[in-house]
């Protein structure tokens, strides 16, 4: 693959991000063969959001607590 840059740049805390945590519950549930051909990128490009974002979530309500780390 060429220049990929999911791929040369990794997230720096793969423990913090929620969405790494997610995907090993998801993977210890859905075996190999059943996941499709966009698995890998699928969540490459989640976790790739949410540390671009910072730990800030723009979903957050009026007057919730946006998202935030706990490093």
């Amino acid at each position: 693959m060429a220049d990929d840059p999911l791929r040369s740049n990794p997230p720096s805390d793969p423990a913090g991000n929620p969405v790494r945590r997610a995907r090993a519950m998801v993977e210890a549930e859905v075996p190999p063969a059943r996941r499709g051909p966009g698995w890998d990128r699928h969540w490459r490009e989640l976790e790739a959001y949410v540390e671009a974002q910072a730990g800030v979530w723009t979903g957050a309500g009026a007057g919730e607590e946006p998202f935030a780390r706990d490093d």
